[in-house]
């Protein structure tokens, strides 16, 4: 290989890794753990995941009864009204409860709950 196309290699595995890296704090949560691809489906730090009131979260017969407020999330708008069968939930990488909403808000993508909760 000549020298420019080594610099040029070079160049190309610099920018691979510095697009990894920028994938893969786009699905981030607050306190550090990583989202999985499949869940949050925006760009920005987080996208569509976040962490919401442990208050909104309810432990009923069946599963979890979840009652999200307008800014509880930051896509929530208005009131929501979930339910989540018990084996359905994934296991946060924290202490909080976490939903991903996509493609809207009125669509709950996958939830999280704490390892004590579950």
């Amino acid at each position: 290989m000549t020298p420019a196309h080594l610099a040029a290699t070079g160049l190309l595995c610099v920018s691979m890794l510095l697009g990894l890296f920028a994938t893969s704090e786009a699905h981030r949560a607050v306190s550090g753990w990583t989202y999985p691809p499949a869940c949050c489906k925006g760009s920005e730090m987080g996208g569509h995941c976040e962490a919401i009131p442990s208050s909104d979260v309810s432990r009923v017969a069946r599963g979890f009864s979840i009652f999200i407020h307008p800014g509880d999330h930051h896509l929530a708008t208005r009131y929501h009204s979930f339910f989540i069968p018990y084996g359905d939930e994934l296991l946060s990488g924290d202490e909080n409860y976490h939903i991903c909403l996509h493609p809207t808000e009125d669509h709950l993508n996958c939830f999280f709950a704490p390892p004590d909760a579950v």
